[in-house]
């Protein structure tokens, strides 16, 4: 999520600023546990009224944002004492501190470090003039997050497999032997089943990999980069290059800014082999039970040719994505309509319709972008419009929150501070992105008004990407459909407008006759509690509770956290988020592996 644009500016004692507060922190939690009284005055102090908190598993193993600095002091003068947290210093190989922008606010922005008893951690301090007073910096934000468990850290870089067993045994297995067998799981049981095998899968099981924790991901598809490779024949990413990286591989620097489905596709099948995955394709989930004495889930799986096949995991972490099952509405009179009818996820390419009249029902990312295909290809195009839709040109307006990766800044550290952000902020930046964006692309909202296009901004102003994060779509990336529309080159009919559907189309409340030889219905997806439902039983989803949006608090619901129902996970969302989130979500299963975290802690599910 975009966060504001930085614009580093000279400012003396900024450091020396930083630096007099961590120590009064430090000095703060260093009170006796007799004197908490004391430590939470102490700390109060730091922190302005409206400030915010926000942790990352480093103190409550959680993901968890607190508001407010009473409140703010309490949790800290618990958790530092709980977990032994040691003193905070300035991160020396970050960007030093520095004056920035973030939601529209200037603030003193410093990278830090700092350990606890189990865990090595970093984090991010913003500071504020407290009443415009200079003297008086306070606490604006406060993150801290979990980098790495002591004693189980990745193995990367000098930590990496020194693979010298392959070399030693010429009359041995070699690595790709050890690979085969490894993936076959003939002698044993995964500790975390994956199901799913896209950015989220992969992201997950990479970064479980890497800790020691054997996990197997399985896929209803034939081949890995199956879940790209078979949409729709045009489609690219509709964000940059930058912000789409997978953990410990980036893209080569000479990708195109913008990726093609099939060149992602292949890219999963190379990082899946590159970085050890375990991966089963056409393999569904049919069934899966939790046995509470064992604390294993018994799973069935089963193939396209009936192959069945039984597999107890400690661990299921579903990776199916915001898009799991297509969402199929129930249309009035479209049954009537004799052709075929089928759903976006279904749409491969518009080459069979040329000549042909198509239409599309729904205008979100889909449904303009199969338009669009449709009109290429020579088709006859109307488009149906059922809810209001968010349009934002591609470049440069959809690119507005990613300003931050284009400065200069290490990828790490850009991911770093979009996670340390607050919902409340990021929300508040995301109304000054929408704001620019209404700027930019005035003419062409303007036109879209002008045919009778009903538009949004998101709940509050707040943007796509929170239409993104709470509903998973309703918006338009444009990249030439709406200027088709404006043009008259496809047609825009409103839903309300149409008065029945007929064998060969619909007809019009005024009479109108619009004949079809398709209809693609662009219309979403179900939610993943219907899923969850499918799978694991109506018990289970009770406890999980909603998945995805907010609902009243500041964190995604059951996402990358422990859930009400022990042993089951959730990943899902853009390559930022899965690349992210996926290391908070590893290091909690592995500090389960390891006893460090109980089985069952469930959070986020209000």
């Amino acid at each position: 999520m975009g966060i504001g644009v930085t614009e580093q500016k000279p400012i003396f004692n900024h450091t020396d600023n930083v630096e007099a507060w961590l120590s009064h922190f430090n000095t703060a939690i260093e009170v006796s546990p007799n004197n908490s009284g004391e430590c939470k005055k102490n700390l109060e102090q730091l922190f302005l009224e409206e400030s915010y908190w926000k942790d990352a598993l480093a103190l409550t193993w959680c993901l968890e944002t607190y508001c407010g600095a009473s409140l703010i002091a309490e949790k800290l003068q618990h958790t530092t004492a709980e977990n032994s947290i040691g003193q905070l210093e300035l991160d020396k190989n970050a960007t030093p501190p520095s004056i920035v922008n973030r939601a529209g606010k200037d603030v003193i922005e410093a990278f830090l470090t700092f350990n606890t008893s189990v865990a090595r951690c970093r984090g991010i301090l913003r500071l504020s003039p407290d009443n415009g007073e200079p003297a008086g910096l306070r606490a604006w934000t406060f993150f801290t997050a979990i980098d790495a468990l002591v004693g189980f850290e990745e193995k990367t870089y000098r930590n990496r497999p020194t693979g010298e067993s392959y070399s030693r045994d010429f009359q041995g297995p070699n690595w790709l032997d050890k690979r085969i067998a490894a993936a076959g799981y003939t002698d044993r049981e995964p500790d975390v089943l994956v199901v799913g095998g896209g950015q989220a899968g992969l992201s997950i099981a990479a970064r479980l990999t890497q800790l020691g924790v054997d996990t197997l991901i399985v896929d209803r598809n034939k081949r890995v980069g199956d879940n790209w490779r078979n949409r729709y024949h045009a489609l690219t990413l509709h964000n940059q290059l930058h912000v789409n990286h997978l953990p410990y591989m980036p893209f080569p620097p000479t990708w195109p800014t913008y990726i093609p489905k099939d060149m992602l596709a292949l890219w999963f099948e190379s990082y899946a082999a590159a970085m050890e995955l375990n991966f089963w394709c056409d393999m569904d989930v049919t069934s899966a039970s939790f046995d509470d004495k064992q604390q294993r889930w018994l799973v069935e799986l089963s193939t396209a040719d009936g192959t069945q096949r039984k597999i107890s995991p400690r661990h299921m972490v579903m990776a199916t994505g915001v898009s799991g099952i297509p969402n199929l509405p129930d249309i009035e009179g479209l049954s009537s309509f004799a052709g075929p009818k089928i759903h976006s996820s279904q749409y491969k390419d518009g080459d069979d319709w040329s000549g042909k009249r198509a239409i599309v029902i729904g205008c979100g990312n889909s449904g303009h972008d199969i338009a669009q295909d449709l009109h290429s290809s020579g088709a006859s195009v109307t488009m149906i419009q059922r809810n209001p839709s968010l349009v934002v040109n591609i470049e440069p307006s959809a690119q507005f929150p990613y300003k931050l990766y284009d400065e200069g800044r290490s990828n790490d550290e850009c991911d770093f501070i979009t996670t340390s952000m607050p919902t409340p902020l990021v929300k508040q930046a995301h109304r000054h992105f929408t704001k620019a964006a209404q700027s930019a692309d005035k003419t062409l909202l303007e036109g879209l008004k002008n045919i009778g296009f009903k538009l949004d901004f998101g709940d509050d102003d707040t943007g796509w990407q929170f239409k993104y994060l709470t509903r998973g779509g309703g918006y338009y990336f444009n990249v030439g459909c709406s200027n088709l529309l404006v043009d008259g080159k496809i047609d825009l009919v409103q839903f309300g407008q149409i008065d029945h559907f007929t064998q060969s189309g619909m007809t019009m409340s005024d009479g109108k006759k619009i004949e079809a030889d398709i209809i693609i219905l662009a219309t979403g997806y179900k939610p993943q509690e219907v899923l969850v439902k499918k799978i694991f039983g109506d018990d289970v989803a009770t406890r999980v509770g909603p998945i995805w949006g907010f609902g009243e608090g500041f964190e995604l619901r059951n996402m990358y956290c422990q859930t009400g129902q022990p042993g089951l996970w959730f990943i899902a969302g853009s390559f930022a988020q899965c690349r992210i989130n996926s290391k908070y979500l590893a290091l909690q299963i592995k500090a389960v592996e390891e006893g460090i975290l109980p089985p069952h802690k469930p959070t986020n599910n209000s």
